[in-house]
C-alpha cells in the first residue's frame, strides 16, 4: 500500500579524514529530487571536512573522535534529522545515477518494506579480492526478506549495510533505534525489525561505489569487532542457525574465482580468510569480559 504522505528524507554521513570524498559522496546526493537533508557527524577531522562540506551547504556537526561509536553516532544523527525516512551512508560510498536515491527509497515510500539498502560495486582499481566480496554480497537481482525466509537465507536474512541503507524512522524507534555496540549496528537493528514482521529491501538498481582493501591486520581487527557485536546480539540469530555456513561458502566461492583468474592470489586469501575466522572467534570468545561492549 502506497504511503499517503510525501515523506521527508534524511541522509546522515558520518566522516573522518573525508576531504577526497565529499565531491563524489555529496555531489549526487545534493541533485536528488528527493531534496534531502544531509547531516555529517564528523570526528573532528584535520583535513579540511568541515570547511568542504560548509561550502557545499551541508550542515555538519563536530564530535571528538573518541566519541565516535557506530550505533550511537548514528542514532544521535537520526534524532538530529529527525525525518520520516533516514539514509545512512559513509563518506567513501559514491552513487553511480542520478536517480539513485529515489530507487533506493521505492520500497519504503510505496510502503513494501521498512528497510532498504543498495548495491555495492567495487571502487575503480581495487583488488579482485576486494571486487569479488562485492560481487558475492550483492548479486545483480533485487529481492525482498522476511523472518520466514530465515530457513533458505540462513545468516545473510539480517544482512544490511549501513555503508548505504534506509530506515522508517518510526521502524527504527519502535525497536530502541540502533543498538550501542562495536560494529554491525546495521544487522542487529535489522534483525529486531525483521522479527517484529518488517521486511527489509535489497535494491539492486540502486547502486554505489563502495569497496575497501584491507590488510590482514585491519581484517583482523574489524572482525574481533564483528564477533563480540554477534556475541552480544546472539539471541536475534539463532533463527538463522550456524553463522559459520555462509562464510564457508564464501571462501569456496572466491577459491574456485582465484584459481580460474589470479591462481598467485590463493596464499594471501587463504591468510586473509584466517585472519577472518580467528578475530571473529576471538572476539565472541573474549565477550563476556568486556561488559562495558555490550
Amino acid at each position: 500500500m502506497a504511503m499517503s504522505k510525501k515523506l521527508s528524507v534524511g541522509i546522515l554521513i558520518p566522516t573522518y579524514q573525508a576531504a577526497k570524498h565529499l565531491f563524489y559522496c555529496l555531489s549526487p546526493l545534493l541533485k536528488s529530487k528527493l531534496k534531502p537533508k544531509i547531516l555529517i557527524i564528523d570526528s573532528s577531522s584535520s583535513d579540511g571536512t568541515v570547511d568542504i562540506a560548509g561550502t557545499m551547504g551541508v550542515r555538519c556537526e563536530v564530535i571528538p573522535a573518541s566519541e565516535f561509536n557506530h550505533g550511537a553516532t548514528r542514532e544521535k544523527g537520526r534524532k538530529l534529522l529527525n525525518t520520516d525516512i533516514v539514509v545512512m551512508m559513509t563518506q567513501d560510498a559514491y552513487a553511480t545515477h542520478p536517480d539513485f536515491l529515489e530507487r533506493l527509497l521505492e520500497p519504503l515510500i510505496s510502503g513494501q518494506t521498512s528497510i532498504s539498502y543498495a548495491r555495492q560495486l567495487p571502487h575503480d582499481g581495487a583488488s579482485l579480492l576486494a571486487s569479488f566480496s562485492r560481487e558475492y554480497n550483492y548479486p545483480p537481482i533485487s529481492h525482498v526478506r522476511e523472518l520466514r525466509d530465515a530457513p533458505f537465507y540462513g545468516a545473510y536474512t539480517f544482512f544490511c549495510s549501513n555503508s548505504c541503507a534506509a530506515y522508517l524512522n518510526s521502524a527504527l524507534d519502535s525497536v530502541g533505534g540502533f543498538p550501542t555496540i562495536l560494529f554491525g549496528e546495521d544487522t542487529a537493528a535489522v534483525a529486531k525489525l525483521l522479527h517484529q514482521g518488517h521486511q527489509i529491501a535489497y535494491v539492486a538498481e540502486a547502486r554505489v561505489k563502495h569497496s575497501h582493501d584491507y590488510t590482514l591486520q585491519e581484517e583482523f581487527s574489524r572482525h574481533i569487532k564483528m564477533g563480540i557485536a554477534r556475541k552480544s546480539q546472539q539471541q536475534l540469530f539463532e533463527v538463522c542457525g550456524n553463522d559459520s555456513k555462509r562464510g564457508k561458502a564464501f571462501v569456496v566461492a572466491l577459491l574456485t574465482r582465484l584459481k580460474k583468474q589470479q591462481p598467485a592470489l590463493i596464499p594471501y586469501a587463504l591468510a586473509q580468510s584466517g585472519a577472518r575466522l580467528l578475530g571473529y572467534q576471538l572476539g565472541k570468545a573474549i565477550y563476556h569480559v568486556l561488559p562495558h561492549l555490550q
